[in-house]
């Protein structure tokens, strides 16, 4: 298995048409043909993504996160101040557009499941912890933006606030070793840029 840093920006696998064609493991299997997505992050976010380096280790990693036995962390900085030290975000949510997709709180949408804890509050908005428990498409961009916190730069939830990009990062991953039973692999992800800010 191996686990990179994604860029803010690149696709995790390529879209449609030639302007989409650039993306995450395209490149990485110029080096590693045999290279395989186990999941995906949005464009717009960045950090960890976990792949495989062959269809056995890559069935093996699937079912850990179908399973939900992946543990994943995000950092982020959204707009306005969290009261709370910590909470949950229980709310389900449907795709409502298809161009640019956008997903929102919906009686008929997918059950997801989001905890969050304060990390720091700041004058105009507030770093927070982000931990999902599903892993629905735009899931922590649009409970967010359903909580009227929407992240900082956001192009899509947060359109009227220009910040350099979207501040979410993928910043760690936690899953049961598949060669070490018993055993944790553990991986985390340098701090963004915007975090110093």
């Amino acid at each position: 298995m191996l686990v990179v840093d994604k860029p803010a920006g690149l696709l995790c696998q390529p879209g449609l048409g030639a302007h989409q064609r650039d993306s995450l493991i395209s490149r990485l299997q110029h080096a590693c043909p045999d290279l395989r997505l186990v999941h995906r992050l949005d464009r717009d976010t960045s950090g960890l993504v976990l792949l495989a380096k062959d269809a056995d280790t890559q069935r093996v990693l699937g079912a850990l996160f179908a399973a939900r036995r992946v543990g994943k962390l995000y950092l982020a900085d959204v707009q306005g101040s969290m009261g709370a030290v910590s909470g949950r975000i229980d709310l389900p949510l449907a795709r409502l557009n298809r161009q640019p997709p956008t997903y929102g709180v919906h009686p008929d949408g997918k059950a997801c499941l989001t905890l969050w804890r304060r990390l720091q509050r700041m004058e105009t908005r507030t770093r927070l912890w982000l931990c999902p428990r599903t892993g629905r498409s735009h899931q922590l961009r649009a409970h967010l933006a359903a909580l009227h916190h929407p992240i900082i730069g956001d192009p899509i939830y947060n359109p009227g606030c220009a910040a350099g990009g979207l501040r979410l990062r993928a910043i760690a991953l936690r899953f049961p070793d598949p060669d070490q039973p018993g055993s944790q692999v553990r991986v985390r992800a340098p701090w963004p840029a915007w975090a110093h800010l």
